[in-house]
């Protein structure tokens, strides 16, 4: 392929700025992408094939820098780009760091995450979508293609965000990838908005957490040729989804679908009820889908409530669950009775949280101050082993404020740095909140 742009060419960039064309990374529907040099400082290069480089397009992204990136894990447009020897255009954004691998690679098991790995790239992905929502803005594409992952960590990276437009604009472009688009979408109804795309984000949070499409039961094992008529079936005009309960007749097949049957039983049931309100009455009622928020905040309580079994495991405590039942359920890896780790009872203005407090867990600023509700990091507390007893575990005050606790009818103050052991019944003044450690 002959490549739009030379190597060490130099383009113009609307800020006064030049950057010089390094290599090429590869291409895609609308352009070509380049590693260039700013200033020192290496970013990306997306450039417009021809018929791409309208000027709609343009005034996109003219928007698009005015308004600003939601948040940090938005590779968000920096500057326009220009060149003397042509009439097309392109921009420059951060450079996806090579650490980051594609989220498809993790439902094809290329990559594999712990459940708190996995648990911290899905409040990622969810918080970023509400703040994008939060702008007035639309994704259109939520898909495998547009996000990346850090194994070792669970962060995620946004890309392609060119085709981010005002929710609810007619501008043509992208109307979204197959398997992840709404049915109103599938159906040509409507354009892409808001809506549309948290429904997309369910089909993407499924995938994560089940390795598998929410809609693809016993009706698409039976498919024989999967062409588009079929797809606009499956996807658009009689969705059904695999668990649905007044219908199994779309129920995940054995032997043949095994990751949704497997992962439907180890997840608490809060979870999964936010999964059949999407996919039962959110196919096709809008106002049904699960927003962002709940999202974020469920997903957060998922991951606060991971609890590590002996064998290595990582299982949910469901709390409802173990009330029911009135015991800890087995460990889904070995079999074994799960063991409780101690916990905290954290008591905000509107809602209580229980964090597991496993060796090493951490507590964020969304965790103990309700005036910062929607901060996840950096950590304010962690769990440590005592120095010298490693029977004693206590909580390590990460933050700046000081913490206090009564204990034998004495107030005891917890400075930055300092410890105070994980006791059943220990109440604790946070400030903003309180909270009481359970065992």
């Amino acid at each position: 392929m002959n490549q739009l742009l030379k190597l060490n060419q130099t383009v113009q960039l609307d800020n006064g700025s030049n950057c010089t064309v390094k290599s090429f990374l590869g291409s895609g529907g609308q352009g070509e992408v380049y590693e260039a040099d700013l200033n020192g400082v290496a970013v990306a290069l997306k450039w417009y094939f021809p018929q791409q480089a309208k000027p709609e397009q343009h005034a996109a992204l003219q928007h698009l820098l005015k308004i600003g990136a939601p948040n940090a894990n938005f590779l968000w447009p920096l500057a326009l780009a220009s060149s003397i020897d042509d009439t097309n255009f392109g921009y420059v954004m951060p450079l996806r760091p090579s650490n980051y691998k594609n989220i498809s690679d993790l439902v094809k098991r290329r990559i594999e995450l712990s459940f708190r790995q996995l648990l911290t790239a899905t409040v990622e992905l969810t918080d970023s979508m509400l703040q994008l929502h939060a702008k007035g803005l639309c994704y259109r594409d939520i898909s495998f293609g547009n996000f990346f992952i850090d194994p070792d960590k669970g962060a995620i990276l946004i890309c392609d965000n060119d085709n981010v437009t005002i929710n609810g604009s007619k501008i043509s472009g992208t109307a979204g990838t197959p398997r992840f688009m709404a049915p109103e979408i599938v159906r040509s109804e409507s354009n892409p908005n808001s809506d549309s795309d948290l429904f997309s984000l369910s089909v993407l949070l499924f995938y994560l957490l089940f390795l598998h499409h929410p809609l693809e039961g016993k009706r698409e094992a039976t498919i024989k040729c999967f062409d588009l008529p079929a797809m606009n079936k499956l996807y658009g005009f009689n969705p059904l989804f695999i668990f649905d309960p007044n219908d199994n007749s779309n129920y995940p097949v054995k032997g043949y679908q095994e990751n949704a049957l497997i992962y439907w039983d180890i997840y608490p049931q809060f979870i999964k009820d936010l999964f059949m309100q999407s996919f039962t009455n959110g196919l096709n009622d809008l106002h049904s889908r699960v927003r962002g928020s709940e999202w974020r905040q469920k997903l957060l309580a998922l991951k606060d409530n991971v609890i590590d079994c002996v064998c290595g495991a990582e299982n949910f405590y469901d709390q409802a669950h173990v009330e029911m039942a009135e015991e800890l359920p087995l460990c889904w890896s070995c079999n074994q009775r799960l063991i409780l780790p101690p916990r905290i009872r954290i008591k905000h203005s509107t809602q209580e949280m229980t964090i597991v407090l496993n060796q090493g867990a951490e507590l964020y600023p969304y965790h103990i101050y309700s005036a910062r509700k929607n901060e996840l990091s950096p950590a304010v507390a962690k769990v440590v082993q005592h120095p010298q007893n490693p029977n004693v575990w206590g909580l390590k005050n990460l933050s700046t404020d000081t913490w206090t606790f009564t204990e034998k009818g004495t107030v005891k103050t917890v400075a930055q740095g300092q410890s105070v052991t994980l006791v059943s019944g220990i109440n604790l003044n946070f400030g903003q909140t309180q909270a009481e450690v359970l065992k």
